[in-house]
């Protein structure tokens, strides 16, 4: 079909039964949104609101959009620009002097673009045992990233999802500009457009008119309210609601806000990484789906999950509020647009590529370093499984080669006859052998004592009620950890069971995810996740 013909029929109720799962009274769910040419196809509300209350979530239901934030963030520092306050070449150190002197100059643009190489503060303050849940404050995230001046790569040379640059966006915004987030945002931004519900929410313990409880599965397996301690700023914090996103999202499409080249620069590639334009431009993520461009960004907070996409050439809008953490918007959305443009639902895929896949679940480490990732299998379908990662679904991009099914992840990888993988990171070729298919028993000579000087960082491995535990300690807490073996130098780090009477943690890729890898190496350990890049600490007992 083309992007002008006739509606499928049956639509609206086939995108109903994508969120069917949501779409009770004892569950949490969704708002979503889906527009043809500026005209809304689909409207449905899944679930509820307040699930003590049986308060069901509706188009003006509040919910918090996450790093959907960003690209708000990002307007504003353009707009600032525009101005003469600030310039994005600018180094962050000129703003910020507070800041460490890095290896290289980190300007504003490689903050915007996730290129600046910095380590994620939420990552480091987890490693380093400051429960996100606990209260923390933005002087205690400045300590956190003043205290880092080693980075994971040279800047505008990679893409590594980073939080602190837009916690160090939102910090230069507020100082140049003499208001605060909320102060600019309402000036700038949603007064104008009239989003009235959207705005700068620093604290999960704030109180708002229709604010929807935010849920996570506990370790009982029911419904729990979810919430961070941690203040969030131009990284994360916003709240918004369904009516007031499709008014951004019209916003993105003809700008009554900001100009037409801003937006064209917030969604050009924000880096040429080896010769290859990066998906993520300034605050937002630009990618292709079955030939159509995608623009757009998502978001994940405690019990939360979104995302807010324009696929241009076919004249679609998406928006997806959720208020659970076990919901994939990214993947929901593609769904959706599969459904209107008359496909059946699911990543393209031959079904000789599907029994490839399926005889490639395992996981797979770097042969040259740390990174890890998998293949394992949810509801009957392979999916991409890594650190902190749930498991995304599979996109077929070529003959024998796939992709995960997310914008900022741009690794291809092919499954190899001798059981390994070929990879390409931005077309950087790199080979990944299959590690152990279950646990190891763990390596002799683990146990002992571990310190980074630099950081604060230290580190106790002993065997405690038949696990292996790594008790991570630094200025800001204690983190304990299991590991699980799976050569003789790499462990991964999964949690440890809950209570007495919960059921064991299942292994890293039957959970989905691990939170770090742990490799031994001669005179220490050094951890490594998706955002923070080998954090080696020496042996000291």
């Amino acid at each position: 079909m083309t992007h002008d013909s006739p509606l499928p029929p049956n639509l609206n109720a086939r995108i109903d039964a994508l969120f069917a799962r949501w779409a009770r009274p004892e569950s949490p769910g969704a708002a979503v949104s889906v527009t043809r040419h500026g005209r809304e196809i689909h409207r449905g509300f899944y679930g509820m609101a307040d699930l003590a209350h049986a308060v069901p979530i509706d188009a003006r239901t509040v919910i918090r959009i996450g790093s959907q934030t960003k690209q708000f963030t990002v307007l504003l520092a353009l707009m600032l620009e525009a101005e003469g306050r600030l310039s994005m070449e600018d180094d962050v150190r000129h703003h910020l002097p507070w800041l460490p002197e890095y290896p290289q100059t980190v300007t504003l643009r490689h903050l915007a673009a996730n290129v600046g190489g910095l380590r994620d503060f939420l990552e480091i303050m987890m490693l380093g045992g400051l429960d996100i849940g606990a209260p923390s404050t933005r002087a205690g995230a400045r300590r956190i990233i003043a205290g880092h001046k080693a980075v994971n790569f040279r800047p505008g040379t990679d893409l590594i999802y980073c939080n602190t640059g837009f916690f160090l966006l939102s910090e230069i915004i507020e100082q140049v500009s003499g208001r605060s987030f909320n102060e600019l945002l309402e000036q700038r931004i949603t007064g104008p457009l009239g989003m009235r519900d959207t705005r700068l929410m620093r604290w999960d313990s704030e109180i708002l008119p229709r604010l929807a409880d935010h849920h996570t599965h506990g370790p009982d397996g029911g419904w729990h309210k979810a919430q961070w301690g941690v203040v969030l700023g131009g990284e994360g914090g916003m709240v918004s609601t369904l009516e007031d996103m499709q008014t951004w999202l019209a916003n993105l499409d003809a700008p009554k806000v900001g100009t037409p080249e801003m937006l064209a620069r917030m969604s050009a590639p924000g880096a040429v990484i080896d010769g290859i334009p990066s998906p993520y431009g300034l605050g937002l993520v630009t990618c292709r789906y079955r030939g159509l461009a995608s623009i757009g960004h998502g978001g994940g907070v405690a019990g939360g999950r979104s995302e807010s996409v324009r696929f241009p050439e076919a004249g679609i809008g998406i928006v997806i509020l959720g208020n659970t953490d076990d919901m994939g918007p990214f993947s929901l959305a593609r769904r959706i647009l599969d459904l209107v443009l008359g496909h059946e639902p699911g990543p393209p895929r031959e079904t000789a590529a599907t029994e490839r896949l399926q005889r490639a679940i395992g996981l797979y480490r770097a042969e040259d370093g740390d990174d890890v990732f998998g293949v394992a299998v949810r509801d009957g379908q392979p999916v991409f499984v890594s650190n902190m990662n749930g498991g995304m679904p599979i996109e077929q991009v070529g003959d024998g080669a796939f992709m995960p099914e997310r914008g900022i992840v741009p690794l291809e990888f092919a499954p190899r006859d001798d059981g390994d993988m070929d990879t390409r990171w931005f077309g950087r070729p790199r080979r990944f052998r299959r590690l152990a298919d279950a646990a190891l028993s763990v390596t002799a000579g683990l146990a002992g004592h571990y310190a980074d000087a630099a950081t604060g960082f230290e580190a106790a491995i002993a065997e405690d009620e038949g696990e292996t535990v790594l008790s991570l300690r630094s200025p800001y807490g204690v983190w304990q950890t299991a590991l699980e073996a799976r050569a003789p130098d790499l462990f991964l780090a999964v949690p440890r069971r809950a209570t007495a009477d919960t059921p064991p943690k299942p292994g890293a890729i039957e959970a989905g995810g691990w939170e770090f890898t742990v490799r031994l190496v001669a005179d220490g350990i050094v951890l490594n996740d998706d955002r923070t890049k080998h954090l080696h600490l020496v042996r000291t007992a």
